[in-house]
Protein backbone atom coordinates (compact mmCIF):
# COMPACT_ATOMS: atom_id res chain seq x y z
CA UNK A 1 0.00 0.00 0.00
CA UNK A 2 1.14 3.57 -0.71
CA UNK A 3 1.96 6.06 2.04
CA UNK A 4 -1.35 6.76 3.88
CA UNK A 5 -2.99 10.11 3.14
CA UNK A 6 -6.19 9.73 5.20
CA UNK A 7 -6.59 8.57 8.77
CA UNK A 8 -9.05 5.83 7.80
CA UNK A 9 -6.37 4.31 5.52
CA UNK A 10 -5.28 2.44 8.66
CA UNK A 11 -8.15 -0.03 8.03
CA UNK A 12 -7.05 -0.94 4.52
CA UNK A 13 -3.43 -1.15 5.64
CA UNK A 14 -4.24 -3.71 8.34
CA UNK A 15 -6.60 -5.65 6.03
CA UNK A 16 -3.80 -5.94 3.45
CA UNK A 17 -1.50 -7.27 6.16
CA UNK A 18 -4.20 -9.88 6.92
CA UNK A 19 -3.96 -8.97 10.61
CA UNK A 20 -5.71 -11.52 12.82
CA UNK A 21 -5.09 -10.06 16.31
CA UNK A 22 -7.57 -7.93 18.28
CA UNK A 23 -7.35 -4.38 16.93
CA UNK A 24 -9.55 -2.88 19.68
CA UNK A 25 -11.12 -4.30 22.84
CA UNK A 26 -13.36 -3.20 25.69
CA UNK A 27 -15.10 -4.69 28.70
CA UNK A 28 -18.67 -5.85 28.01
CA UNK A 29 -20.65 -7.52 30.80
CA UNK A 30 -17.49 -8.04 32.84
CA UNK A 31 -15.27 -9.63 30.18
CA UNK A 32 -13.09 -8.28 27.38
CA UNK A 33 -14.74 -8.22 23.94
CA UNK A 34 -12.16 -8.07 21.17
CA UNK A 35 -12.74 -6.76 17.64
CA UNK A 36 -10.69 -7.95 14.67
CA UNK A 37 -9.78 -5.54 11.87
CA UNK A 38 -12.35 -7.34 9.68
CA UNK A 39 -15.14 -6.72 12.23
CA UNK A 40 -14.04 -3.11 12.70
CA UNK A 41 -13.96 -2.49 8.94
CA UNK A 42 -17.40 -4.03 8.36
CA UNK A 43 -19.04 -1.98 11.14
CA UNK A 44 -17.36 1.25 10.02
CA UNK A 45 -18.57 0.73 6.43
CA UNK A 46 -22.12 -0.05 7.57
CA UNK A 47 -22.19 3.10 9.72
CA UNK A 48 -20.79 5.20 6.84
CA UNK A 49 -23.52 3.85 4.56
CA UNK A 50 -26.19 4.49 7.19
CA UNK A 51 -25.07 8.09 7.72
CA UNK A 52 -25.12 8.71 3.95
CA UNK A 53 -28.68 7.32 3.76
CA UNK A 54 -29.64 9.91 6.39
CA UNK A 55 -28.45 12.61 3.99
CA UNK A 56 -25.22 13.40 5.85
CA UNK A 57 -21.80 14.02 4.32
CA UNK A 58 -23.17 15.78 1.27
CA UNK A 59 -22.11 19.35 2.17
CA UNK A 60 -19.71 21.42 0.06
CA UNK A 61 -15.95 21.20 0.62
CA UNK A 62 -15.61 24.38 2.73
CA UNK A 63 -15.27 23.99 6.52
CA UNK A 64 -18.62 25.77 7.02
CA UNK A 65 -20.32 23.68 4.33
CA UNK A 66 -19.35 20.26 5.68
CA UNK A 67 -21.82 18.39 7.88
CA UNK A 68 -20.82 18.24 11.57
CA UNK A 69 -21.43 15.21 13.76
CA UNK A 70 -20.64 15.42 17.47
CA UNK A 71 -19.73 12.77 20.02
CA UNK A 72 -19.80 12.96 23.81
CA UNK A 73 -18.75 9.61 25.27
CA UNK A 74 -16.05 7.77 27.18
CA UNK A 75 -13.31 5.90 25.29
CA UNK A 76 -14.82 2.80 23.68
CA UNK A 77 -14.70 0.96 20.31
CA UNK A 78 -17.90 2.73 19.18
CA UNK A 79 -16.12 6.11 19.55
CA UNK A 80 -13.43 4.98 17.12
CA UNK A 81 -15.96 3.35 14.75
CA UNK A 82 -17.89 6.64 14.60
CA UNK A 83 -14.71 8.64 13.98
CA UNK A 84 -13.69 6.41 11.06
CA UNK A 85 -17.21 6.32 9.58
CA UNK A 86 -17.60 10.11 9.72
CA UNK A 87 -14.21 10.52 8.01
CA UNK A 88 -15.24 8.16 5.18
CA UNK A 89 -18.29 10.24 4.26
CA UNK A 90 -16.41 13.54 4.30
CA UNK A 91 -18.26 14.90 7.34
CA UNK A 92 -16.50 16.46 10.33
CA UNK A 93 -16.39 14.93 13.82
CA UNK A 94 -16.68 17.40 16.69
CA UNK A 95 -15.77 15.63 19.96
CA UNK A 96 -16.95 17.06 23.28
CA UNK A 97 -15.73 16.27 26.80
CA UNK A 98 -18.39 14.47 28.92
CA UNK A 99 -17.61 16.84 31.81
CA UNK A 100 -18.34 19.99 29.78
CA UNK A 101 -20.69 22.59 31.26
CA UNK A 102 -24.13 22.95 29.68
CA UNK A 103 -23.43 26.51 28.54
CA UNK A 104 -20.21 25.47 26.75
CA UNK A 105 -21.94 22.42 25.25
CA UNK A 106 -24.73 24.60 23.83
CA UNK A 107 -22.19 27.09 22.47
CA UNK A 108 -20.12 24.38 20.69
CA UNK A 109 -23.08 22.55 19.15
CA UNK A 110 -24.57 25.81 17.88
CA UNK A 111 -21.25 27.27 16.70
CA UNK A 112 -20.38 24.10 14.75
CA UNK A 113 -24.01 23.68 13.57
CA UNK A 114 -23.97 20.03 14.64
CA UNK A 115 -26.69 17.95 12.93
CA UNK A 116 -26.35 14.57 14.67
CA UNK A 117 -25.07 13.76 18.16
CA UNK A 118 -23.78 10.43 19.50
CA UNK A 119 -23.71 10.06 23.29
CA UNK A 120 -22.43 7.42 25.68
CA UNK A 121 -25.63 6.73 27.61
CA UNK A 122 -28.95 8.05 28.92
CA UNK A 123 -27.36 10.50 31.39
CA UNK A 124 -25.44 12.26 28.62
CA UNK A 125 -28.53 12.16 26.39
CA UNK A 126 -30.35 14.02 29.18
CA UNK A 127 -27.52 16.57 29.32
CA UNK A 128 -27.83 17.23 25.58
CA UNK A 129 -31.63 17.32 25.72
CA UNK A 130 -31.36 19.93 28.48
CA UNK A 131 -29.85 22.46 26.04
CA UNK A 132 -31.52 21.23 22.85
CA UNK A 133 -33.93 24.17 22.63
CA UNK A 134 -30.88 26.41 22.12
CA UNK A 135 -29.53 24.22 19.31
CA UNK A 136 -32.18 24.12 16.57
CA UNK A 137 -29.69 22.61 14.07
CA UNK A 138 -29.50 19.34 16.07
CA UNK A 139 -31.74 16.75 14.40
CA UNK A 140 -31.12 13.49 16.27
CA UNK A 141 -29.36 11.99 19.30
CA UNK A 142 -28.10 8.40 19.29
CA UNK A 143 -26.75 6.47 22.27
CA UNK A 144 -23.93 3.89 22.29
CA UNK A 145 -25.70 2.14 25.17
CA UNK A 146 -29.33 1.07 24.92
CA UNK A 147 -31.47 3.58 26.79
CA UNK A 148 -35.19 4.20 27.02
CA UNK A 149 -36.35 7.13 24.95
CA UNK A 150 -33.02 7.46 23.08
CA UNK A 151 -32.30 6.07 19.61
CA UNK A 152 -29.71 3.27 19.52
CA UNK A 153 -26.60 3.85 17.39
CA UNK A 154 -26.78 0.43 15.73
CA UNK A 155 -30.10 1.45 14.16
CA UNK A 156 -28.07 3.69 11.82
CA UNK A 157 -26.05 0.74 10.45
CA UNK A 158 -27.09 -0.65 7.10
CA UNK A 159 -25.95 -3.68 5.09
CA UNK A 160 -27.71 -2.43 1.94
CA UNK A 161 -25.38 -3.21 -1.00
CA UNK A 162 -26.16 -0.02 -2.92
CA UNK A 163 -25.57 2.17 0.14
CA UNK A 164 -22.29 0.37 0.89
CA UNK A 165 -21.16 0.88 -2.71
CA UNK A 166 -22.00 4.59 -2.50
CA UNK A 167 -20.06 4.84 0.80
CA UNK A 168 -17.00 3.24 -0.83
CA UNK A 169 -17.19 5.72 -3.74
CA UNK A 170 -17.50 8.70 -1.39
CA UNK A 171 -14.55 7.48 0.73
CA UNK A 172 -12.38 7.21 -2.39
CA UNK A 173 -12.90 10.94 -3.01
CA UNK A 174 -11.63 12.10 0.41
CA UNK A 175 -8.41 14.13 0.03
CA UNK A 176 -5.23 14.57 2.10
CA UNK A 177 -5.99 18.28 2.65
CA UNK A 178 -9.63 17.75 3.68
CA UNK A 179 -10.88 18.90 7.09
CA UNK A 180 -11.33 15.86 9.35
CA UNK A 181 -12.20 17.26 12.79
CA UNK A 182 -12.93 20.42 14.76
CA UNK A 183 -11.68 20.22 18.33
CA UNK A 184 -12.92 22.93 20.64
CA UNK A 185 -10.34 23.94 23.23
CA UNK A 186 -11.75 25.52 26.36
CA UNK A 187 -8.31 26.78 27.33
CA UNK A 188 -7.96 28.74 30.54
CA UNK A 189 -9.94 31.82 29.46
CA UNK A 190 -12.76 32.92 27.18
CA UNK A 191 -15.16 31.01 24.92
CA UNK A 192 -14.14 27.67 23.39
CA UNK A 193 -12.45 28.02 20.01
CA UNK A 194 -12.67 25.36 17.30
CA UNK A 195 -9.31 24.08 16.04
CA UNK A 196 -9.66 22.78 12.46
CA UNK A 197 -7.41 19.81 11.70
CA UNK A 198 -7.09 18.08 8.33
CA UNK A 199 -6.07 14.53 7.42
CA UNK A 200 -2.72 16.07 6.39
CA UNK A 201 -2.22 17.63 9.83
CA UNK A 202 -2.80 14.43 11.81
CA UNK A 203 -1.47 11.86 9.29
CA UNK A 204 1.80 13.80 8.92
CA UNK A 205 2.14 13.82 12.71
CA UNK A 206 1.45 10.06 12.89
CA UNK A 207 4.13 9.43 10.23
CA UNK A 208 6.60 11.79 11.96
CA UNK A 209 6.12 10.02 15.31
CA UNK A 210 6.27 6.46 13.93
CA UNK A 211 10.10 6.05 14.08
CA UNK A 212 10.11 6.80 17.82
CA UNK A 213 7.46 4.26 18.75
CA UNK A 214 8.34 2.14 21.82
CA UNK A 215 8.47 -1.65 21.47
CA UNK A 216 5.28 -3.60 22.09
CA UNK A 217 1.92 -4.50 20.57
CA UNK A 218 -0.58 -3.90 23.39
CA UNK A 219 -1.77 -0.54 24.75
CA UNK A 220 -4.23 0.59 27.40
CA UNK A 221 -6.26 3.70 26.52
CA UNK A 222 -7.82 5.93 29.19
CA UNK A 223 -6.95 9.54 28.33
CA UNK A 224 -10.06 11.06 26.69
CA UNK A 225 -10.12 10.58 22.91
CA UNK A 226 -11.70 14.05 22.75
CA UNK A 227 -8.16 15.31 23.25
CA UNK A 228 -5.89 15.33 20.18
CA UNK A 229 -3.06 13.63 22.13
CA UNK A 230 -4.96 10.36 22.68
CA UNK A 231 -6.68 10.63 19.29
CA UNK A 232 -3.43 10.96 17.33
CA UNK A 233 -1.78 8.19 19.35
CA UNK A 234 -4.83 5.98 18.63
CA UNK A 235 -4.08 6.29 14.90
CA UNK A 236 -0.41 5.67 15.59
CA UNK A 237 -1.48 2.40 17.30
CA UNK A 238 -3.81 1.51 14.40
CA UNK A 239 -1.22 2.08 11.66
CA UNK A 240 1.36 0.19 13.76
CA UNK A 241 -1.05 -2.70 14.39
CA UNK A 242 -1.03 -2.31 18.19
CA UNK A 243 -4.06 -3.75 20.05
CA UNK A 244 -5.94 -0.98 21.90
CA UNK A 245 -7.70 -1.96 25.13
CA UNK A 246 -10.05 0.69 26.52
CA UNK A 247 -10.02 1.06 30.30
CA UNK A 248 -13.50 0.81 31.85
CA UNK A 249 -13.07 4.06 33.78
CA UNK A 250 -10.42 6.15 35.56
CA UNK A 251 -11.25 4.24 38.77
CA UNK A 252 -10.54 0.80 37.25
CA UNK A 253 -7.18 1.63 35.64
CA UNK A 254 -5.27 -0.32 38.34
CA UNK A 255 -7.27 -3.51 37.67
CA UNK A 256 -7.24 -3.02 33.90
CA UNK A 257 -3.43 -2.68 33.90
CA UNK A 258 -3.12 -6.07 35.59
CA UNK A 259 -5.64 -7.68 33.18
CA UNK A 260 -4.33 -6.22 29.92
CA UNK A 261 -0.60 -6.15 30.79
CA UNK A 262 0.02 -3.31 28.32
CA UNK A 263 3.40 -2.53 26.79
CA UNK A 264 2.58 1.20 26.74
CA UNK A 265 0.01 3.84 27.57
CA UNK A 266 -0.33 7.61 27.39
CA UNK A 267 -0.99 9.82 30.39
CA UNK A 268 -0.95 13.36 31.68
CA UNK A 269 1.48 14.16 34.54
CA UNK A 270 -1.31 14.66 37.11
CA UNK A 271 -2.39 11.02 36.76
CA UNK A 272 1.22 9.86 36.97
CA UNK A 273 1.58 11.89 40.17
CA UNK A 274 -1.47 10.14 41.61
CA UNK A 275 0.04 6.72 40.76
CA UNK A 276 3.22 7.74 42.57
CA UNK A 277 1.24 9.10 45.54
CA UNK A 278 -0.57 5.74 45.88
CA UNK A 279 2.77 3.92 45.76
CA UNK A 280 4.18 6.22 48.46
CA UNK A 281 1.07 5.78 50.63
CA UNK A 282 1.57 2.00 50.49
CA UNK A 283 5.23 2.54 51.38
CA UNK A 284 4.16 4.60 54.41
CA UNK A 285 2.07 1.64 55.61
CA UNK A 286 5.09 -0.68 55.70
CA UNK A 287 7.00 -1.33 58.91
CA UNK A 288 10.45 -2.49 59.94
CA UNK A 289 13.00 -3.58 57.35
CA UNK A 290 10.45 -3.47 54.49
CA UNK A 291 9.78 0.20 55.16
CA UNK A 292 13.50 1.00 55.35
CA UNK A 293 14.17 -0.81 52.05
CA UNK A 294 11.25 0.97 50.34
CA UNK A 295 12.48 4.46 51.22
CA UNK A 296 16.13 3.53 50.60
CA UNK A 297 15.15 2.49 47.05
CA UNK A 298 13.09 5.67 46.53
CA UNK A 299 15.96 7.90 47.73
CA UNK A 300 18.34 6.04 45.41
CA UNK A 301 15.98 6.57 42.44
CA UNK A 302 15.77 10.32 43.12
CA UNK A 303 19.51 10.56 42.34
CA UNK A 304 19.21 8.73 38.98
CA UNK A 305 20.74 10.29 35.84
CA UNK A 306 20.17 9.35 32.18
CA UNK A 307 23.27 8.89 30.02
CA UNK A 308 25.61 9.46 32.97
CA UNK A 309 27.06 6.59 34.98
CA UNK A 310 27.11 7.15 38.72
CA UNK A 311 29.67 4.41 39.27
CA UNK A 312 29.72 0.73 40.10
CA UNK A 313 28.41 1.02 43.67
CA UNK A 314 25.36 3.10 42.68
CA UNK A 315 24.56 0.81 39.72
CA UNK A 316 24.87 -2.26 41.98
CA UNK A 317 22.56 -0.72 44.60
CA UNK A 318 20.03 0.34 41.96
CA UNK A 319 20.03 -3.18 40.51
CA UNK A 320 19.28 -4.48 44.01
CA UNK A 321 16.52 -1.88 44.50
CA UNK A 322 14.96 -2.95 41.20
CA UNK A 323 14.95 -6.57 42.26
CA UNK A 324 13.61 -6.02 45.79
CA UNK A 325 11.35 -2.93 45.53
CA UNK A 326 10.73 -1.63 42.01
CA UNK A 327 9.78 -5.06 40.67
CA UNK A 328 6.61 -4.68 42.81
CA UNK A 329 5.90 -1.29 41.18
CA UNK A 330 6.19 -2.87 37.73
CA UNK A 331 3.87 -5.71 38.80
CA UNK A 332 1.27 -3.11 39.79
CA UNK A 333 1.45 -1.68 36.25
CA UNK A 334 0.96 -5.07 34.60
CA UNK A 335 4.61 -6.19 34.66
CA UNK A 336 5.11 -5.85 30.87
CA UNK A 337 5.20 -2.08 30.55
CA UNK A 338 7.95 -0.73 28.26
CA UNK A 339 7.09 2.96 28.23
CA UNK A 340 4.68 5.63 29.39
CA UNK A 341 4.14 8.51 26.98
CA UNK A 342 3.43 11.71 28.93
CA UNK A 343 2.02 14.94 27.51
CA UNK A 344 -0.54 17.68 28.04
CA UNK A 345 1.48 19.45 30.75
CA UNK A 346 4.97 19.51 32.25
CA UNK A 347 5.93 16.30 34.06
CA UNK A 348 7.77 16.80 37.38
CA UNK A 349 11.49 15.99 36.94
CA UNK A 350 11.54 14.02 40.18
CA UNK A 351 8.86 11.67 38.84
CA UNK A 352 10.68 11.03 35.54
CA UNK A 353 13.89 10.33 37.45
CA UNK A 354 12.26 7.86 39.85
CA UNK A 355 10.18 5.95 37.28
CA UNK A 356 13.13 5.69 34.87
CA UNK A 357 15.33 4.36 37.66
CA UNK A 358 12.58 1.80 38.30
CA UNK A 359 12.90 0.69 34.64
CA UNK A 360 9.65 2.35 33.60
CA UNK A 361 10.63 4.66 30.73
CA UNK A 362 8.83 8.01 30.60
CA UNK A 363 8.72 9.48 27.10
CA UNK A 364 7.70 13.07 27.80
CA UNK A 365 6.59 15.01 24.75
CA UNK A 366 5.21 18.42 23.88
CA UNK A 367 2.56 19.80 21.59
CA UNK A 368 -0.79 21.54 21.33
CA UNK A 369 -4.16 20.86 19.74
CA UNK A 370 -3.16 23.41 17.08
CA UNK A 371 -0.06 21.35 16.20
CA UNK A 372 -1.88 17.99 15.84
CA UNK A 373 -0.23 17.68 18.50
CA UNK A 374 3.40 16.45 18.64
CA UNK A 375 6.20 18.99 18.24
CA UNK A 376 8.87 17.08 20.16
CA UNK A 377 9.21 13.92 22.24
CA UNK A 378 11.85 12.17 24.31
CA UNK A 379 12.68 8.92 22.55
CA UNK A 380 12.65 5.37 23.88
CA UNK A 381 16.39 5.21 23.16
CA UNK A 382 18.20 6.79 26.14
CA UNK A 383 20.62 8.69 23.85
CA UNK A 384 17.67 10.83 22.72
CA UNK A 385 16.17 11.41 26.16
CA UNK A 386 16.95 14.27 28.49
CA UNK A 387 15.29 14.73 31.87
CA UNK A 388 13.83 18.22 32.17
CA UNK A 389 13.35 18.58 28.41
CA UNK A 390 10.50 17.58 26.10
CA UNK A 391 12.93 15.86 23.75
CA UNK A 392 14.14 16.41 20.17
CA UNK A 393 11.77 17.66 17.46
CA UNK A 394 9.89 15.11 15.37
CA UNK A 395 10.70 14.86 11.65
CA UNK A 396 9.30 17.58 9.41
CA UNK A 397 8.52 19.96 12.29
CA UNK A 398 10.58 23.14 12.73
CA UNK A 399 10.87 25.37 15.81
CA UNK A 400 12.34 28.81 16.32
CA UNK A 401 12.60 30.83 19.51
CA UNK A 402 11.24 34.38 19.14
CA UNK A 403 13.00 37.39 20.70
CA UNK A 404 10.79 37.21 23.80
CA UNK A 405 11.51 33.48 24.22
CA UNK A 406 8.21 32.26 22.74
CA UNK A 407 8.31 28.96 20.83
CA UNK A 408 7.14 29.24 17.21
CA UNK A 409 6.41 26.08 15.24
CA UNK A 410 6.13 25.32 11.51
CA UNK A 411 5.27 22.16 9.60
CA UNK A 412 2.50 20.10 7.98
CA UNK A 413 1.06 19.55 11.48
CA UNK A 414 0.00 23.20 11.92
CA UNK A 415 -3.80 23.52 12.00
CA UNK A 416 -5.90 24.83 9.13
CA UNK A 417 -7.03 27.61 11.47
CA UNK A 418 -9.68 28.44 14.07
CA UNK A 419 -13.22 27.72 12.87
CA UNK A 420 -15.01 30.93 11.82
CA UNK A 421 -12.31 33.02 13.54
CA UNK A 422 -10.05 34.34 10.73
CA UNK A 423 -8.75 37.27 12.82
CA UNK A 424 -7.61 34.97 15.63
CA UNK A 425 -6.06 32.61 13.06
CA UNK A 426 -4.10 35.50 11.52
CA UNK A 427 -2.96 36.58 15.01
CA UNK A 428 -1.76 33.06 15.85
CA UNK A 429 0.02 32.14 12.60
CA UNK A 430 2.64 34.39 11.02
CA UNK A 431 4.25 33.35 7.71
CA UNK A 432 3.31 29.74 8.48
CA UNK A 433 4.77 29.88 12.00
CA UNK A 434 2.32 29.05 14.79
CA UNK A 435 2.90 31.00 18.02
CA UNK A 436 2.56 28.44 20.80
CA UNK A 437 2.29 30.82 23.76
CA UNK A 438 4.97 28.76 25.53
CA UNK A 439 8.39 30.08 26.53
CA UNK A 440 11.35 27.80 25.91
CA UNK A 441 14.86 27.16 24.65
CA UNK A 442 16.87 24.62 22.66
CA UNK A 443 19.55 22.80 24.69
CA UNK A 444 22.67 21.30 23.03
CA UNK A 445 21.13 22.16 19.62
CA UNK A 446 18.86 19.15 20.13
CA UNK A 447 16.49 19.14 23.11
CA UNK A 448 13.53 21.49 23.48
CA UNK A 449 12.90 22.75 27.00
CA UNK A 450 9.71 24.54 28.12
CA UNK A 451 10.18 27.11 30.88
CA UNK A 452 6.68 28.63 31.19
CA UNK A 453 3.46 29.80 29.57
CA UNK A 454 3.82 33.29 28.14
CA UNK A 455 0.36 34.32 29.36
CA UNK A 456 0.95 32.94 32.85
CA UNK A 457 4.13 34.86 33.61
CA UNK A 458 3.48 37.91 35.73
CA UNK A 459 5.23 41.00 37.02
CA UNK A 460 5.32 41.97 40.69
CA UNK A 461 4.78 45.61 41.71
CA UNK A 462 8.58 45.86 41.84
CA UNK A 463 8.73 45.14 38.09
CA UNK A 464 10.26 41.66 38.44
CA UNK A 465 9.00 38.80 36.25
CA UNK A 466 7.92 35.53 37.88
CA UNK A 467 7.32 32.26 35.98
CA UNK A 468 4.81 30.42 38.20
CA UNK A 469 4.98 27.01 36.51
CA UNK A 470 8.54 26.20 37.66
CA UNK A 471 7.70 27.17 41.26
CA UNK A 472 4.47 25.15 41.25
CA UNK A 473 6.14 22.04 39.84
CA UNK A 474 8.88 22.13 42.48
CA UNK A 475 6.44 22.65 45.38
CA UNK A 476 4.28 19.76 44.17
CA UNK A 477 7.22 17.46 44.90
CA UNK A 478 6.31 17.83 48.58
CA UNK A 479 4.26 14.84 49.79
CA UNK A 480 2.09 17.30 51.73
CA UNK A 481 1.09 19.45 48.72
CA UNK A 482 -1.60 18.12 46.37
CA UNK A 483 -2.08 21.25 44.25
CA UNK A 484 -0.80 24.81 44.20
CA UNK A 485 -1.29 28.04 42.29
CA UNK A 486 1.35 30.76 42.56
CA UNK A 487 -0.01 34.34 42.48
CA UNK A 488 1.37 37.88 42.76
CA UNK A 489 0.68 39.90 39.60
CA UNK A 490 1.08 43.56 40.53
CA UNK A 491 1.71 42.70 44.19
CA UNK A 492 4.74 43.33 46.41
CA UNK A 493 5.51 39.64 46.84
CA UNK A 494 4.63 36.16 45.59
CA UNK A 495 1.86 34.23 47.34
CA UNK A 496 0.16 30.88 46.78
CA UNK A 497 -3.11 29.02 47.15
CA UNK A 498 -2.30 25.52 48.39
CA UNK A 499 -4.42 22.38 48.62
CA UNK A 500 -2.70 19.96 51.01
CA UNK A 501 -2.47 16.24 50.29
CA UNK A 502 -5.06 15.25 52.88
CA UNK A 503 -4.16 11.54 52.76
CA UNK A 504 -0.53 12.30 53.74
CA UNK A 505 -1.69 14.96 56.17
CA UNK A 506 -4.01 12.43 57.84
CA UNK A 507 -1.10 10.02 58.43
CA UNK A 508 1.03 12.85 59.81
CA UNK A 509 -1.82 14.07 62.08
CA UNK A 510 -2.27 10.55 63.43
CA UNK A 511 1.42 10.36 64.36
CA UNK A 512 1.13 13.77 66.08
CA UNK A 513 -2.09 12.75 67.93
CA UNK A 514 -3.99 15.55 66.20
CA UNK A 515 -7.71 14.84 65.91
CA UNK A 516 -10.04 16.53 63.41
CA UNK A 517 -13.50 15.98 61.91
CA UNK A 518 -13.10 17.66 58.50
CA UNK A 519 -10.57 19.07 56.04
CA UNK A 520 -11.73 22.55 57.02
CA UNK A 521 -10.91 21.87 60.66
CA UNK A 522 -7.54 20.35 59.77
CA UNK A 523 -6.27 23.36 57.79
CA UNK A 524 -7.14 25.69 60.67
CA UNK A 525 -4.85 23.80 63.07
CA UNK A 526 -1.74 25.85 63.87
CA UNK A 527 0.48 22.74 63.76
CA UNK A 528 -0.73 21.87 60.25
CA UNK A 529 -0.11 25.45 59.11
CA UNK A 530 3.42 25.27 60.54
CA UNK A 531 4.09 21.96 58.78
CA UNK A 532 3.09 23.49 55.42
CA UNK A 533 5.09 26.64 56.18
CA UNK A 534 8.18 24.50 56.79
CA UNK A 535 7.58 22.68 53.48
CA UNK A 536 7.24 25.95 51.57
CA UNK A 537 10.41 27.37 53.18
CA UNK A 538 12.34 24.21 52.32
CA UNK A 539 11.41 24.46 48.63
CA UNK A 540 11.83 28.26 48.57
CA UNK A 541 15.59 27.66 48.76
CA UNK A 542 15.51 26.58 45.09
CA UNK A 543 14.32 30.01 43.92
CA UNK A 544 15.52 33.57 43.71
CA UNK A 545 14.30 36.00 46.38
CA UNK A 546 11.58 37.46 44.13
CA UNK A 547 10.19 34.00 43.23
CA UNK A 548 9.94 32.78 46.82
CA UNK A 549 6.47 32.33 48.35
CA UNK A 550 6.08 34.74 51.25
CA UNK A 551 2.48 33.99 52.28
CA UNK A 552 -0.05 31.30 51.40
CA UNK A 553 -3.59 30.19 52.13
CA UNK A 554 -4.64 26.56 52.59
CA UNK A 555 -7.81 25.35 50.84
CA UNK A 556 -9.97 22.45 51.99
CA UNK A 557 -11.22 21.11 48.64
CA UNK A 558 -9.34 19.83 45.60
CA UNK A 559 -9.76 21.50 42.21
CA UNK A 560 -11.39 19.53 39.41
CA UNK A 561 -12.81 19.74 35.91
CA UNK A 562 -16.31 19.24 37.30
CA UNK A 563 -16.05 22.17 39.74
CA UNK A 564 -14.56 24.39 37.04
CA UNK A 565 -11.01 25.11 38.24
CA UNK A 566 -9.26 22.76 35.78
CA UNK A 567 -9.37 22.36 32.01
CA UNK A 568 -10.11 18.84 30.69
CA UNK A 569 -6.35 18.20 30.39
CA UNK A 570 -6.03 19.21 34.07
CA UNK A 571 -4.37 22.62 33.59
CA UNK A 572 -5.24 25.39 36.04
CA UNK A 573 -7.92 27.88 35.03
CA UNK A 574 -6.12 30.70 36.80
CA UNK A 575 -8.73 33.42 36.28
CA UNK A 576 -11.51 31.13 37.55
CA UNK A 577 -9.47 30.20 40.65
CA UNK A 578 -8.58 33.84 41.35
CA UNK A 579 -12.26 34.79 41.21
CA UNK A 580 -13.50 31.77 43.16
CA UNK A 581 -10.97 32.22 45.96
CA UNK A 582 -10.75 36.02 45.96
CA UNK A 583 -11.27 36.13 49.75
CA UNK A 584 -8.28 33.84 50.30
CA UNK A 585 -6.24 35.98 47.88
CA UNK A 586 -7.33 39.11 49.75
CA UNK A 587 -6.07 37.58 53.05
CA UNK A 588 -2.65 36.88 51.47
CA UNK A 589 -2.23 40.53 50.53
CA UNK A 590 -4.12 42.10 53.46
Amino acid sequence: MNEPTRLFDCIEQQLQKKATHAIVAAKENGSWKEYSIQELSETVNQLSAGLLKMGLGSGDRTPEGRDKIAVIAKNRPEWLILDLAVQQIGAVLTPVYPTISESELEYILQDAQVKIMFVNDSSLAEKVNGIRSGVPCLREIYSFEKAEGVKYWKDVLTADAAALQQAAEVAAQIQYEDLVTIIYTSGTTGKPKGVMLSHRNIVSNVNASMPYFPPGNRALSFLPMNHIFERMVTYLYLFKGVSIYYAESMETIGDNLKEVKPHMFTTVPRLLEKVYERIMTKGDELTGIKRKLFFWANDLAEKFEINRSKGFLYNFQLGLANKIVFSKWREGLGNELNAIISGGAACPIKLIRIFTAARIIIMEGYGLTETSPVISVNRYDAADRMIGSVGPLVEGVSVKIAEDGEIWCKGPNIMMGYYKLPELTAESIEDGWYKTGDIGMIIDKKFLKITDRKKEMFKTSGGKYVAPLAVEMKLRESPYIEAIMVIGAGEKYVGALIIPSFSHLADWAKRQNISYSSNEEMIQDARVKQLLKNEVETYNQHFSHVEQIKKFELLARDWSVETGELTPKLSLKRKVIMEKYKEAVRRIYA
